[in-house]
């Protein structure tokens, strides 16, 4: 709020440079903003993945939460008033592929009731696969 209360005064100052300096800041801190709330959401899909993968089983509950995670990345990437998304498909697998590693510490807990450690969990499933059928479910 401080920066629109900033934004304004350096307009009505004419002081049109430093206001275009503080808009792109803002875009940067809302795109930022956007990131880290895909990468979220992101590491929700990607857990329901790798435990569908390796239990070679899906639940309802599961599908549920894929299916939210995909409409709430799906809703964040898009750009209201310009359309198109904020992020590329290539840009989405990077956050994805960044994701991945703490998505699979998360399902370790959760799939197989816990028994079986990151790294071992991580020798069941491919991820490659896991991240392609995330980034199809999220690109349709």
């Amino acid at each position: 709020m401080e920066e629109l209360l900033e934004l304004r005064r350096l307009l009505e100052q004419g002081k049109i440079e430093q206001a275009l300096l503080l808009v792109d800041e803002l875009e940067e801190m809302s795109l930022s903003d956007k990131i880290n709330k895909i990468d979220s959401y992101g590491v929700i899909l990607l857990i329901h993945l790798i435990k569908q993968q390796a239990e070679k089983r899906l639940t309802r509950s599961w599908e549920i939460s894929m299916a939210n995670a995909v409409r709430e990345i799906k809703k964040i990437n898009q750009r209201r008033k310009s359309g198109g998304n904020y992020l590329n498909y290539a840009q989405m697998r990077d956050i994805l592929q960044q994701g991945y590693e703490i998505a699979l510490k998360k399902a370790s807990v959760e799939a197989f009731e816990g028994r079986y450690e990151a790294e071992e969990l991580a020798t069941m499933v491919e991820e490659s696969e896991i991240l392609t059928q995330a980034l199809q479910l999220i690109h349709g």
